[in-house]
């Protein structure tokens, strides 16, 4: 193991136990489990989703219910293996009722966002939802207005002095109410596989 991997994996070890410790906000009170995030720490492809679902917040892990279900297969379909990729949330612990974040939740919990990233450094960040893309869009000073302006585009900008891409998408649990967007949303992770592909990531 390099020093890099073990660099990683420390500071993953200590941002998982900082989370599991973390009364920042009030979603920290109802919580089974916080969701930290899963996969590949040295993954070039990290997906950002919103916030922990009932399936979610009770088994500790990211996109493990019906919308989670829906993206194993189109990673399946774009020969993106899960492991191969990192899968994380704005926030960490479920919101009740699976409600939207609300804006000082967001601002509590960005810091684990943002030291995720900054350990992991990505080439090509996949926002899924408008919360995710509003968040990701700020960091970069991207305008955002909603998430069908900019569905399925790519965005090229300067994150750690390298180029990255930031490509928004619907967020699969949009598509189990919806199944029109199941195809817009296919489309995103297949165009991920390419430039995946492309890139040699």
């Amino acid at each position: 193991m390099n020093n890099d991997q073990s660099f990683k994996l420390e500071a993953f070890r200590q941002l998982a136990e900082e989370i599991s410790k973390c009364n920042r906000c009030i979603l920290s009170k109802k919580r089974k489990n916080p969701v930290v995030g899963d996969g590949d720490i040295n993954a070039k492809i990290v997906l950002i989703g919103e916030a922990p679902g009932y399936w979610e917040d009770v088994a500790g892990k990211p996109f493990v219910g019906s919308a989670g279900k829906l993206l194993n297969e189109l990673l399946r379909e774009a020969d993106l293996p899960r492991e191969s990729i990192y899968i994380t949330n704005v926030i960490k612990c479920r919101p009740p009722g699976n409600r939207d974040p609300h804006p000082d939740e967001v601002d509590a919990c960005r810091v684990y966002l943002d030291r995720q990233l900054d350990i992991i450094r990505p080439r090509v960040i996949v926002t899924l939802g408008r919360h995710s893309t509003a968040y990701i869009f700020s960091k970069a000073g991207v305008p955002f207005k909603s998430i069908s302006d900019v569905q399925g585009k790519v965005f090229t900008v300067e994150f750690w002095e390298a180029k990255t891409y930031i490509i928004p998408s619907y967020h699969p649990a949009a598509a189990l109410y919806n199944a029109r967007l199941k195809d817009d949303i296919r489309s995103v992770i297949m165009l991920v596989g390419k430039i995946k592909a492309d890139l040699q990531l």
